[in-house]
């Protein structure tokens, strides 16, 4: 029998109704420690085109380094208000919008300090399989050690790192490009 994939089989245009019931754009509950920022953007294809209805999904730890997770036994302040889920979806013009907090360092692999960030995951029309990566925070003195940031090649590292929005500080701006010369790196878990 000779597989085929079929257009039932890629995420469909349901995306954006399927996502509405659990969106979470603003993740700073009263209570929750931290730098406020917002995080925007487009999800762009390789041509410029914008890629829109795509979900983007964050998950990140609170201001002190501590995942909201059972699992993260670190002796770190949990807050109970942050989950360190979010949930956008892009508008027709790929346009997205997410309010979080800045988060702090976690340990990575052998123990070695990460850098502050939020893994994203994409899911859109026409994929088979979601996309996964990082976003970083610019002029993050934690960036140059990061150990998953040190695996991707030195010229493509600027596709994983938000830059500062001139007339705010705390607003940055994160491009999802989704193929092509620019495209974000995108990793295999």
């Amino acid at each position: 029998m000779n597989e085929l994939t079929t257009a039932s089989q890629t995420v469909g245009p349901f995306v954006s109704i399927s996502f509405a019931p659990s969106l979470a754009g603003d993740l700073t509950v009263q209570g929750v420690s931290g730098k406020r920022v917002v995080l925007h953007g487009r999800v762009i294809d390789g041509d410029g085109a914008p890629v829109g209805h795509a979900a983007i999904e964050t998950w990140q730890a609170n201001a002190h380094g501590k995942y909201a997770h059972p699992e993260d036994f670190q002796e770190k302040p949990l807050e109970r208000e942050f989950r360190g889920f979010g949930r956008v979806m892009a508008d027709e013009r790929g346009a997205y919008r997410l309010v979080t907090i800045e988060p702090g360092c976690t340990p990575g692999p052998g123990g070695v300090l990460q850098a502050p960030h939020l893994v994203v995951v994409i899911f859109m029309r026409g994929l088979l399989k979601h996309l996964t990566t990082r976003v970083y925070f610019p002029d993050d003195t934690h960036n140059a050690e990061d150990p998953v940031l040190k695996l991707v090649p030195e010229e493509r590292r600027a596709t994983l790192i938000a830059r500062r929005v001139a007339t705010d500080a705390n607003e940055l701006e994160w491009n999802i490009v989704v193929q092509g010369k620019d495209e974000t790196v995108f990793f295999e878990y």
